[in-house]
Order: C-alpha cells, then sequence, then structure tokens
C-alpha cells in the first residue's frame, strides 16, 4: 500500500540559510509508461518534484536556463555520438565472443556527459557501471579503455577486473565496482575528507534506481545531509533495476523526494536532455561548492537496451513499451537543436557516427593484438614488498610453460 502522505502535508526540515531547490516549473514532457506503470505528472510528490527541462520538443532551448553555448553544446554532443557508436560495437564484439561482457548506456547518455561536463576539473566522478563516456571525456584513451574490455597488457588494472570496470586516476574517475550502491559512500568520504582539508572538491556520483533500495544509499545520504557534505548524488532512473520495474523495488512516486528524510535537495531533470542535466549538475555543483550541502538529482530517462550483454529484456518487456522512448532519443533531442541553431550542418550527425566507428574499429584492432598481461602481476601490489609466499608462488607460475607451448620434458 502506498503512504497516504502528502508533500502538502509533510514539509522538508530544511536548515537555516539552505534554501530548498525545485525545479523550473517549465512544462514537463509526456512521459510514457515506464517499467510498466504510467507516469503522472499532475497529483502528490511528481507534482511537487515537477521535471526541469531546458529543450523542449522542437528543439528550441529557453535561454533562462541554458548554460552551454551552441559550439560546448556541439562538442558534448560528439561524446554524445562516440558513446553510442561504442556502445553498439562493443555489443558486437561481445556477440562474436572477442570480449565477455559489455554494459551499454543506449538511451542515458545525457545523464552521463552532461552531468561529468558541470563538474570542475578537480572533481573526482564516482561511476556506477554506464559511465564510460564520463571518462573518455575526462581524458582516458579509447585504447585503454578497450584494453579493460580484452583484459590484455594494456589494461590498466592489469586483467584483474572484469570488463567495463575501467579506472583513470589522472582524470579522477574511481574504479567501477561491481556491488550495487557502494560508490554512494565512497563518493561521500572522498567528499567529505576534501571539505576536512579546505581543498575545493565536489564528488559526483552516478547510480540507477536499483540502488536507492540499498542500504547504502542511506547511509550516504543520511551521512551527508548531516554533515552537509559536498556531493552530488545522479540517479539514472531509467525504469529498471535489471528486470524489475521501479514500482516493485519502491513505493516511493519519485526518487527526488527520498532526499527529504535525510535533509538534502532533491531535483527531477529530463535526462534525455543533455542541456537540462547540464544546467541542474552544474547548479548543485555550484551549491555544495558554497557549502550549502548535497543534491539528489532524479534524471528521468529510459534503459533503451538490454542490463547487460548478459540480459535478454524480451523477457520481462514489450518492445512496445521502448518506443515511444526511443522517439525522446536524447541524441535526436540535441542533434534537432543543434541543427536549428545553425551549430551543426544537415547531415553532419551520421558523418560523425561514422567517423566514430571508424574511430573505434581501428582502436579495436590495435588492442586486440595486444598479448595477455605479464604472469608475474598477479603477485604485484599485494604488499608494498612481495612475502616470501608471493616470492615463491610466482616463481612456481613462471615455471609453467605458457598455454601452447610445449612442457619441458616434451621437448627433443
Amino acid at each position: 500500500m502506498r503512504s497516504t502522505l502528502r508533500p502538502d502535508k509533510v514539509e522538508p526540515v530544511r536548515r537555516p540559510g539552505v534554501p530548498r531547490v525545485r525545479a523550473v516549473p517549465v512544462p514537463a514532457p509526456t512521459a510514457p509508461a515506464v517499467g510498466g506503470v504510467a507516469a503522472d505528472a499532475g497529483r502528490g510528490w511528481e507534482a511537487a518534484f515537477p521535471i526541469f527541462r531546458v529543450l523542449d520538443d522542437h528543439g528550441d532551448a529557453d535561454p533562462r536556463h541554458a548554460t552551454l553555448g551552441p559550439q560546448e553544446a556541439l562538442e558534448l554532443h560528439r561524446h554524445l555520438v562516440r558513446a553510442r557508436a561504442l556502445d553498439a560495437r562493443m555489443t558486437a564484439l561481445q556477440r562474436q565472443g572477442r570480449i565477455g561482457f559489455y554494459v551499454g548506456a543506449e538511451g542515458e547518455e545525457a545523464c552521463v556527459v552532461g552531468a561529468a561536463a558541470a563538474m570542475a576539473p578537480q572533481d573526482w566522478l564516482f561511476p556506477c557501471y554506464r559511465e564510460h563516456a564520463a571518462a573518455l571525456l575526462r581524458g582516458l584513451p579509447l585504447d585503454a579503455f578497450l584494453c579493460n574490455l580484452f583484459g590484455n597488457a594494456g589494461d590498466l588494472a592489469r586483467g584483474r577486473q572484469m570488463p567495463c570496470h575501467e579506472t583513470w586516476r589522472p582524470g579522477h574517475y574511481t574504479s567501477v565496482s561491481a556491488p550495487l550502491g557502494t560508490q554512494l559512500p565512497h563518493a561521500v568520504g572522498a567528499a567529505w575528507a576534501a571539505r576536512l582539508k579546505g581543498e575545493d572538491m565536489v564528488s559526483l556520483t552516478w547510480f540507477g534506481d536499483g540502488a536507492t533500495s540499498t542500504h547504502d544509499f542511506h547511509t550516504a545520504l543520511g551521512f551527508a545531509g548531516v554533515h552537509e557534505v559536498p556531493v552530488v548524488f545522479l540517479c539514472r532512473a531509467n525504469g529498471w533495476a535489471i528486470s524489475t520495474p521501479t514500482a516493485q523495488q519502491t513505493a516511493a512516486e519519485t526518487i527526488a523526494q527520498k532526499g527529504i528524510a535525510y535533509g538534502v535537495r532533491g531535483e527531477r531533470v529530463d535526462g534525455n536532455d543533455l542541456l537540462a542535466v547540464h544546467a541542474a549538475t552544474r547548479r548543485a555543483r555550484a551549491q555544495a561548492a558554497a557549502g550549502e550541502g548535497p543534491t539528489l538529482l532524479e534524471c528521468v530517462t529510459y534503459r533503451v537496451g538490454p542490463h547487460t550483454t548478459s540480459d535478454d529484456p524480451r523477457g520481462y518487456r514489450d518492445d512496445a513499451e521502448v518506443a515511444p522512448w526511443r522517439a525522446r532519443d536524447p541524441l535526436e533531442r540535441l542533434r534537432v537543436h543543434l541543427e536549428r541553431t545553425g551549430a551543426l550542418a544537415p547531415g553532419a550527425h551520421a558523418a560523425l557516427l561514422r567517423e566514430a566507428d571508424d574511430e573505434i574499429r581501428a582502436a579495436v584492432a590495435r588492442v586486440e593484438a595486444l598479448p595477455p598481461p605479464a604472469r608475474e602481476s598477479l603477485f604485484e601490489d599485494v604488499y608494498a614488498a612481495p612475502l616470501r609466499q608471493q616470492r615463491e608462488q610466482c616463481d612456481e607460475c613462471l615455471a609453467v610453460p605458457p598455454a601452447g607451448a610445449a612442457h619441458p620434458s616434451r621437448r627433443g
């Protein structure tokens, strides 16, 4: 049974001098069904947290709220295009058996690129597992990302992680971690440490609908709310926790309202509008840096593709549910806007897709030829100096011929 509490009966607790920030009440999109439950923007908590938009359905931007100029938006459009091309090519490689696993972000790219671009260079990013485009935006070389998928000698993690668990310390992008929601307390801890040291650093962390039902979500928001930690929590509200629709894993009408219990500002954003995601994240970042505490952003989007390449969504949802969201594709919405403003020539979008695919194919050719990581790397980085046991195990491992080589007892 849903709670009978309504926002007009419950007033969020706010500290003096920390105003509640609500979404700008511009017209919200008519949202198709999410997880089998139709969105209702006219009542209850959904009315209390209207969806913030910058781009309308015709590609026109509201100049009052846009934080990106045409050229900046054009550059981020290139990142969206490359992310889409990367997902398509990596899914094909997995189906061919050339990589073992992949997690795509089709339909959610604006939540990743728009948010990452809104943060300052010194800020740390704590990804979930669909934020590959953010790592690339922060400077992770494409070859290094691909090496992680192949787990070869060029992998920065030296083959110790499963695919799609990239990390990029120079870009302040932490390692992806498979357990659900664990990145949230990490983001809070890093931001809290930075504040104690007097550093200008705000953490940004991404997560999905399902993570809001984990204990780490409550731990992170509780601590961040009490101590006004400078962190931005961004939920890619894509309607699904693998095969579980949102309505079956939380009774809350919105994700944004969950911040109320912890004294954390909440805002709903059109997650398929890159300009809106960028503006909302930049606003949340500025408030956090000014000592006004954290913000919980619910970016309303949809997981168009499968959860991972190990998932087949046809077993739990109809294609008819996906179609309306494909019509609200974040790449297409931004393309229309850029063409209307003259920043992108007609036909240039398709050319960019081809260029991105060519770049990725060439990188795959380079990376796929690399050998596996050195076997001795299995025993490194455990202790500052290897213990006797590690040295003995390493010697024993190196004494075994590589796969395919003739055994010493069988030679000549």
